[in-house]
């Protein structure tokens, strides 16, 4: 294994298949996490573009909270991610 960084990707594919760059994520003092917010980060982190760690604090997440979102989106879609939803997908 290396311990050079890997380059940062300029852009990443978005939840809706568009690019996402630095400047496409949600603010930081973002208070209302709508569905596509939360996809928007899980693909930044998964895409490279925010370390798991930057993301969390950036966003002031837990890195259970991402593991949620990113769990809910895997198994859900976008849909998972809804918070008037949860309840339907718990079982």
């Amino acid at each position: 294994m290396s311990d050079v960084a890997q380059p940062r990707p300029a852009a990443v594919i978005g939840p809706d298949g568009r690019p996402i760059t630095l400047e496409d994520l949600p603010p930081a003092d973002t208070v209302r996490w709508v569905a596509r917010r939360k996809a928007t980060v899980v693909a930044a982190v998964r895409g490279g573009l925010l370390s798991l760690e930057e993301a969390c604090r950036r966003y002031r997440l837990t890195p259970e909270e991402f593991d949620s979102w990113a769990r809910a989106m895997d198994r859900h879609g976008l849909a998972g991610l809804q918070v008037t939803r949860l309840q339907d997908f718990r079982h």
